[in-house]
């Protein structure tokens, strides 16, 4: 330990005996700093586009996907809404216990099979909408691990 602080001493008498060297270090150190903020900044400036190009297309995907999904959740509704409103109709009009019977098969089939339909438009939809939004961040990615390769 005495050794770190005799040196430590030694520098800073140097240093004190000599202020010109102490104002060109120092000068130097500053110039140095600013150099590399300089090149942290302009990284920094970079990155900050390169997120930007990666997230408009993300954004603007998700808000059509979003668009998309919410017009056929309406639609569907629209739809159910329509057909058990006619079933209503249909059940009141009939006129035995086995046309009842017949009617209610028949709705819940085609009430099944239509959100089987709109299960499978939803899902593709969704898986489309995550292979678009993933394409950006995917580039990105290659391009960065490119990047460190070549290194």
């Amino acid at each position: 330990m005495t050794k770190v602080s005799e040196r430590s001493f030694e520098t800073i008498q140097n240093l004190a005996s000599s202020p010109l060297k102490m104002a060109d270090q120092i000068g130097d150190v500053v110039e140095k700093g600013n150099k590399q903020l300089a090149e942290v900044f302009l990284k920094f400036a970079s990155s900050t586009e390169e997120t930007q190009k990666i997230l408009t297309p993300i954004f603007e995907t998700t808000k059509e996907v979003g668009y998309e999904l919410s017009r056929k959740t309406v639609a569907a509704l629209q739809a159910n809404t329509e057909a058990s409103f006619s079933h209503l109709q249909a059940l009141l009009s009939a006129t035995s216990p086995s046309q009842l019977f017949e009617l209610q098969s028949s709705f819940l089939h085609k009430r099944v099979n239509a959100s089987i339909e709109n299960a499978k438009e939803f899902g593709a939809l969704v898986t489309k909408a995550a292979a678009e939004i993933s394409k950006p961040i995917r580039d990105a990615s290659d391009k960065v691990l490119t990047d460190l390769q070549a290194r």
